[in-house]
């Protein structure tokens, strides 16, 4: 990857595509932040910045944190130190406005702005294998499988013996209604915006994640 260092990406998928596993690897070859909206949103919630502030009242009255509020927290965020060796945007933009203000965040600039979006291809019915198996580390967040990543103790981390959780939203309830809402709100406007911006591209997501990584890293030149 030649000037791996000036990337500045966006991963789209539906959940449980594998954009976070990818990112987090790319992040810890290379010099990107790996940048999480959800990780961002506990952080800034645990630091008790103005943001974070805001923020968890509108999670604490079961509200959706606000554009404005997301993107006030993004700029902060790709403003630290470690992005500016670039930065990988993982679970945002989710909506086809988020993406037009993530354009104007970063402005006129072509030394600003996005340089690559990968979408993660796969079908919803491997999604939903994928996620009605995950279960996460209640302790150090580690990520399980049911079949695919075991524990050698059922319910408990190999990395720290923390229990794990299966997510409210990773059951089968749930599942369906967050692939629909990928779907109509994210999949198809923000494939078609940035299709028309020439800097998508995509991964057959349902591959080996060593055999992913190896074509993103091609894909990111």
């Amino acid at each position: 990857m030649s000037d791996r260092n000036q990337a500045r990406a966006v991963f789209l998928g539906g959940p449980g595509a594998g954009k976070g596993t990818q990112a987090k690897r790319l992040s810890e070859s290379f010099v990107f932040a790996h940048i999480s909206t959800g990780d961002m949103l506990r952080s800034q919630v645990a630091k008790c910045t103005d943001l974070g502030n805001q923020a968890k009242i509108l999670m604490d009255q079961g509200k959706l944190v606000s554009d404005e509020l997301i993107v006030a927290m993004v700029k902060d965020r790709i403003a630290e130190p470690d992005a500016k060796g670039g930065w990988i945007l993982d679970g945002f933009p989710r909506t086809l406005p988020q993406a037009v203000a993530l354009d104007r965040l970063l402005g006129a600039s072509k030394s600003l702005q996005v340089t690559h979006v990968v979408y993660f291809r796969i079908a919803d019915g491997v999604l939903e294998l994928r996620l009605s198996g995950r279960r996460n580390c209640s302790k150090c967040g580690a990520i399980w499988h049911v079949a695919n990543k075991p524990t050698c103790k059922d319910g408990v981390c190999d990395l720290c013996g923390g229990v794990l959780v299966h997510r409210a939203d990773d059951r089968p309830e749930a599942i369906q209604k967050r692939l629909q809402d990928f779907h109509a709100i994210t999949a198809g406007p923000l494939h078609t915006y940035y299709k028309n911006q020439g800097v998508l591209r995509e991964v057959d997501a349902n591959r080996s994640q060593e055999v992913i990584y190896q074509e993103l890293v091609q894909l990111m030149q």
